[in-house]
């Protein structure tokens, strides 16, 4: 886990375009084999428009630990447990 920090630390430098560039290839590592240019041109938007948000201070940024805790409660108040 702290690799993938120190390099996300280091990716979170380059500008917002390599930084969406980044992500696309991230997220296409976890396609591979799905084709839908339209989903594609979606999450391109999504992560320019979420790369905008942190820049401009207006996101809230939690780090992986509490992202954890709150990904697992809400899938546990999906489940009804």
């Amino acid at each position: 886990m702290a690799r993938a920090e120190e390099h996300i630390r280091e990716l979170l430098k380059l500008s917002i375009e390599d930084r969406a560039h980044a992500a696309k290839l991230l997220l296409d590592s976890l396609d591979e084999g799905i084709d839908d240019p339209e989903a594609e041109g979606l999450k391109v938007a999504e992560l320019i428009r979420r790369a905008q948000a942190v820049r401009d201070g207006k996101a809230e940024l939690v780090d992986a630990d509490e992202a954890r805790r709150r990904v697992m409660a809400r899938l546990r108040e999906v489940r009804g447990e």
